[in-house]
């Protein structure tokens, strides 16, 4: 049992590793191959309609507060939350200002060690409890202003959700 098992890995690695140049040549849509057409779409990255967490902040709190539909009373809690918001996205800003850095220095250094890592782990995560923290305190004065159909729309749009496919997870079902 255990060699067959083995043998199917090995297989299978093999057939990978033999797919692997024949699908970089493949030629797609375009005449390109697959990883022409993500390399040219990473050299587009830089032209993104939102490089910095910040300039995407104003979009997404005007589309909450139409979606909320906030009133002229819900107005003062309103503004902590955004507020708020608008903070953690200047504090996001320097930290994507502060990785691209970093990136550059790491392909001129020694790359971080394990213990490195883990412990910028640790601060990454002390530091996004900080921000949820945060975000809360200002969020539950503003959903308690909230009449129950803002209160069923905020329950959609205020939480944050998993991607499917993303490394932390998949979709959340809904309710």
């Amino acid at each position: 049992m255990k060699k067959t098992l083995l043998s199917t890995f090995v297989s299978a690695a093999l057939v990978a590793a033999a797919a692997g140049p024949a699908l970089a040549q493949s030629a797609g849509p375009g005449g390109e191959g697959p990883q022409a057409r993500h390399f040219a779409q990473r050299q587009h990255e830089g032209q993104r309609a939102f490089r910095l967490p910040s300039e995407r902040v104003e979009a997404r709190l005007a589309y909450l507060k139409t979606a909320l539909k906030i009133t002229d009373a819900q107005q003062a809690q309103w503004n902590g939350f955004a507020d708020t918001l608008r903070k953690h996205a200047r504090e996001a800003d320097q930290r994507v200002q502060t990785a691209r850095t970093e990136a550059s220095g790491h392909a001129k250094g020694a790359p971080p060690t394990a213990i490195d890592r883990m412990e910028r782990g640790q601060v990454r995560l002390a530091a996004a409890y900080t921000r949820m923290s945060e975000t809360l305190a200002a969020a539950k004065p503003l959903y308690a202003a909230l009449s129950p159909e803002q209160q069923k729309i905020a329950d959609e749009l205020l939480t944050p959700r998993r991607h499917a496919g993303s490394r932390h997870g998949g979709a959340r079902p809904r309710a």
